[in-house]
């Protein structure tokens, strides 16, 4: 896989089937045109699908004072990403098949900039929440869907489209997080048009998708077990997509996700209110939240790219590891004295994402497989990180301090390595659904 992706993207987007009717389908000229819109397309959506989130936690405590809210409820509202990421996320694949992948992006950027647009002026925390979780369904399917998009237009490029799909998200996450307080203040110091900023990005991410919502048919990634399209039959020898719950890579893979993902959004939930309670300034907490996120920009790219050419990825899983437990251990002794620092150490450990992502095509040997393991990886992994923020919120209100929840982060960093070395083994979910 590493040699064949040095080849260039027009090559690669001649060798994958384009569906009738859709963009693409007028000559190789169309073709590149075609694959460098979707290019753009990819990094815009990507772009997208941290703001939401990075931007509310640069805020959290005006909002907190705005909508009256209870540390409690705030860690509620953390844990709402990924509720809703796991409740929505699982729909993906059957939306995908019946309007297409292109279309399905675009009215899920469509959704995250009506939600951002709505929610700071809802005027109620319930309202709140509602408009939050508009956004986060568009986040949802988004976030699965990029996985099977990468491998259906550029099979033989995974680790670098994943790669370039990770950095963009990182940097969409990180300049959420640095510029969100500065913006409110040049808007007037109003937390409500602060967050409202951000639904302009998602509208500029609906354009490049637009031509790809004519994309109906879907290609054979992802369609269903034995689904064809019109008039097609079955090629002989064709392989019927693996049952995903009998495979013990696919259950460490959504494990290592969630776990990941727990990590991810306490990051950005809580991180800033960290530093904060330490003595730091808001606006220096939201730029050390902006270095975490800043960091899986060019780990995002290098990250997949190491983990394609390795036949095992336990190795970068355990430096992630040891990463994470350092970033943890000084903010539980000195928050503030070394705060850049720990900074750093964390968004060495949050690029668990793009690997895990890479490993959700890497994993797989066929689209469907990569379409079904990213549903699956993606869902019940938000599944599992869902009580984490929730429990950090209760573990600050009632305890007084940040002793209790860094040190449930910490410990959460162990079984999250172990996971992740088992879905690193060089194995795919294919051949572990058959021999079962």
């Amino acid at each position: 896989m590493t040699g064949k992706e040095t080849r260039t993207f027009e090559s690669a987007t001649v060798r994958t089937s384009v569906t009738p009717g859709a963009p693409g389908t007028g000559g190789a000229a169309m073709r590149a045109w075609t694959v460098r819109l979707l290019v753009v397309g990819i990094v815009l959506a990507a772009v997208n699908l941290r703001p939401a989130i990075t931007s509310l936690g640069a805020l959290l405590e005006e909002v907190r004072d705005g909508l009256g809210m209870s540390g409690s409820v705030a860690g509620l509202l953390t844990s709402v990403p990924p509720l809703c990421f796991a409740v929505f996320g699982v729909t993906a694949p059957r939306l995908a098949r019946r309007f297409g992948p292109g279309a399905v992006v675009c009215a899920g950027m469509a959704a995250i900039g009506a939600g951002l647009l709505i929610r700071p002026f809802t005027g109620g925390t319930a309202s709140f929440l509602a408009a939050t979780a508009l956004a986060l369904m568009g986040i949802a399917v988004s976030n699965v869907l990029m996985p099977v998009i990468v491998k259906r237009y550029f099979p033989d490029r995974v680790g670098s489209m994943t790669g370039l799909y990770s950095m963009a998200l990182a940097m969409g996450t990180a300049t959420a997080a640095a510029a969100t307080v500065p913006l409110t203040d040049a808007v007037g110091g109003d937390w409500r048009s602060g967050l409202a900023l951000w639904a302009a990005l998602a509208a500029a991410a609906v354009l490049p998708w637009i031509p790809f919502v004519r994309e109906r048919t879907a290609a054979p990634a992802e369609r269903a077990p034995g689904e064809h399209a019109q008039g097609e039959t079955p090629e002989r020898g064709e392989a019927p997509a693996p049952r995903i719950t009998r495979s013990r890579t696919a259950w460490a893979l959504a494990v290592f996700f969630g776990l990941q993902a727990t990590a991810a959004y306490i990051t950005m939930g809580w991180m800033p209110q960290i530093f904060r309670d330490a003595g730091v300034p808001a606006s220096t907490a939201g730029l050390l939240l902006a270095v975490t996120m800043v960091m899986g920009v060019p780990l995002a790219f290098v990250i997949p790219r190491l983990a394609a050419r390795l036949p095992h990825q336990g190795p970068i899983v355990l430096a992630l590891g040891v990463s994470g437990l350092a970033g943890y251990a000084g903010l539980y002794l000195a928050p503030a004295a070394g705060a850049w620092a720990w900074a750093l150490l964390l968004g060495v450990a949050n690029c668990a994402f793009p690997l895990a992502l890479t490993m959700v095509g890497m994993r797989a040997r066929t689209g469907a497989g990569v379409a079904q393991l990213s549903a699956f990886a993606q869902s019940t992994g938000y599944l599992i990180s869902i009580p984490g923020p929730l429990l950090v919120g209760v573990l600050y209100q009632h305890s007084g301090g940040w002793g209790l929840p860094v040190a449930l982060m910490a410990g959460l960093m162990i079984p999250q390595t172990i996971v992740g070395v088992l879905a690193g083994r060089d194995r795919t979910v294919e051949e572990e659904a058959a021999a079962r």
